[in-house]
């Protein structure tokens, strides 16, 4: 059974996650506050860590900075907070995911199982797949329902950089910078022109993405 950390100071969240957890196959290291947290991560070295944003001595963003200047575990955030602002901090500190109370037990599993997909797959795969959509990263070739979709070299490259972090939700300022530099780390314009064309080119209903899922004010995920 994989490890993951937990942390909530909310004995009856808790005991919630611990079920949850231990009902989808997981084994649960449980902390109720910042310090116990962070020494947590330390010894057992878990598989990844669920992170609640408020907690007694110092707040859950401060607990993903500590643990990310030594460890790429997924790190997943909750809070009853759904501010925008306070996502993208989360995110912007090394938080994989931001998860809002309450949540689905079902929502929380699959969330944690696509971060440990990508850890899992850190070697590059030289084709990306995600049912119908094939991306050639050699040949510099997208294919969907078996046909060539035609792109231009920017979008390829920011497909590329979506499906390789497929079920995360990834900032419009972490896209851009890695996309098109930190020289555009704030247009936000030119990033949502852009995936207006992926999702009209892959064939993407208005209201209804296959693939791209948006995140108002915050960012873009590849739905795995």
């Amino acid at each position: 059974m994989r490890q993951v950390l937990v942390c909530d100071d909310e004995p009856q969240i808790l005991r919630a996650l611990k079920v949850i957890l231990r009902d989808a196959g997981f084994s649960v290291v449980p902390a109720s506050t910042a310090e116990e947290a962070i020494d947590a991560a330390a010894v057992h070295t878990p598989a990844a860590a669920i992170i609640d944003l408020v907690l007694p001595d110092r707040d859950g963003i401060e607990v993903c900075k500590a643990i990310r200047e030594w460890s790429e575990m997924p790190l997943l955030v909750l809070s009853a907070v759904g501010d925008e602002t306070e996502k993208v901090r989360a995110l912007e500190a090394g938080a994989d995911d931001y998860v809002t109370k309450p949540f689905g037990p079902a929502e929380l599993v699959a969330r944690l199982r696509a971060a440990l997909r990508r850890v899992d797959g850190a070697a590059r795969e030289p084709v990306l797949k995600e049912g119908a959509l094939e991306v050639d990263l050699a040949a510099h070739t997208v294919t969907h329902n078996g046909e060539q979709v035609h792109i231009t070299p920017t979008e390829f490259e920011l497909l590329r950089v979506l499906m390789q972090n497929r079920g995360r939700l990834m900032t419009h300022r972490a896209l851009l910078t890695e996309v098109w530099g930190h020289a555009y780390e704030d247009d936000t314009q030119v990033l949502r022109v852009h995936v207006a064309n992926l999702r009209r080119k892959l064939g993407e209903e208005a209201g209804e993405p296959r693939y791209i899922a948006t995140d108002i004010g915050v960012g873009y995920r590849f739905k795995a």
